[in-house]
């Protein structure tokens, strides 16, 4: 082997790991820009019998309403969340929703059962949800159906 081979098989091994470790740093901070996903319905939406999922890729939050108690459930752990009710003037009402059992539950009171329990009824919903720096946003209609 000439000088030149032996040196570049020296030299390999440590450009591997400054590569590997170089990598590692670019995908942590590719990670940490912020992003924004939209939602959409999966389906009807029916918040108040409990059939209200909204899907982005992989990521799919369900919505529901008990007892005055509006319940995001995600299938991925949230940093925040954030509902957002709508009245027929544009105007929107900020419900953000605190964590309860696990990062996966969040919930909060909210006057949305009031408005829409009656059969037929309809309601626009907004709602973002918070994840390592990327922003999950939905606006859907929630309308009950019994």
């Amino acid at each position: 082997m000439n000088r030149h081979t032996k040196l570049a098989l020296m030299v390999a091994p440590f450009l591997l790991i400054g590569g590997y470790i170089a990598s590692d740093f670019y995908i942590e901070n590719e990670a940490g820009k912020q992003r924004i996903f939209n939602m959409v319905p999966f389906g009807h939406c029916d918040v108040i019998n409990q059939k209200c999922i909204l899907k982005s890729g992989d990521f799919e939050v369900n919505i529901y309403d008990e007892k005055n108690t509006t319940t995001l459930n995600a299938t991925f752990p949230l940093d925040s969340a954030t509902l957002f009710m709508v009245d027929k003037a544009g105007q929107a009402t900020a419900y953000p929703l605190g964590m309860s059992d696990s990062p996966y539950y969040w919930r909060s009171e909210t006057p949305l059962r009031s408005q829409i329990s009656q059969k037929g009824e309809k309601y626009k919903l907004r709602m973002i949800a918070n994840i390592k720096g990327g922003q999950y946003i939905a606006e859907f209609y929630t309308q009950t159906v019994k």
